[in-house]
C-alpha cells in the first residue's frame, strides 16, 4: 500500500561555526582532553558530544561513549525541535550541521547494544535509518 501523506520537509539544523572551528582544532591535537574541552565550551553542541562519543567507542570505552552519545542525542533533539522538527521526517546526513546529532544516534545504538540494551540499540538504529539511511551507511563504514 502506498502512503498518500506527504513526507514532512527535511530538517536542517543551523550551523554552529564556533563549535565547528574548535572541533577542527581538537582534531589537530587529537587528544581526549582537547575534545572534552570543546564539549565543555559548547555543551549544547551535538557535534562536540558526537566527536567525544565516536572517540570513546573507537577506544573501546563503551560506558563513556554511551553517556556522551546520550547527551549529544538529547541536545540534538532540542535543536531539531527548535528547527521545526515534529518527531519524524528526514534529517539529512548531507547537511553538515545534522551530522553531530546523527553520529550521536549511531554511537548510542552501538553502545546500547554492547551493554545489553538490545531494545534501545534497535530503536536507535531504526531512528537513524528513518532520519537518513545514508547516515547509517556512512557511519557504519567509518
Amino acid at each position: 500500500m502506498q502512503n498518500l501523506l506527504p513526507e514532512p520537509p527535511a530538517t536542517l539544523l543551523p550551523a554552529d561555526e564556533d563549535a565547528e572551528a574548535v572541533l577542527i582544532e581538537a582534531a589537530e591535537l587529537d587528544t581526549d582532553d582537547a575534545y572534552a574541552s570543546v564539549a565543555a565550551r559548547f555543551p549544547t553542541s551535538s557535534a562536540a558530544w558526537g566527536a567525544l562519543a565516536a572517540r570513546a567507542i573507537g577506544a573501546g570505552q563503551v560506558i563513556p561513549a554511551y553517556a556522551y552519545a546520550r547527551t549529544g542525542y538529547h541536545r540534538g533533539l532540542d535543536q531539531l525541535r527548535r528547527s521545526g522538527w515534529k518527531g519524524h521526517g528526514p534529517v539529512p546526513w548531507t547537511h553538515g550541521p545534522n551530522q553531530g546529532f546523527l553520529r550521536c544516534l549511531y554511537v548510542l545504538s552501538r553502545a546500547a547494544g554492547e551493554i545489553g540494551e538490545s531494545d534501545e540499540a534497535a530503536r536507535c538504529a531504526q531512528f537513524l535509518r528513518d532520519c537518513d539511511p545514508q547516515a547509517a551507511d556512512a557511519l557504519a563504514g567509518s
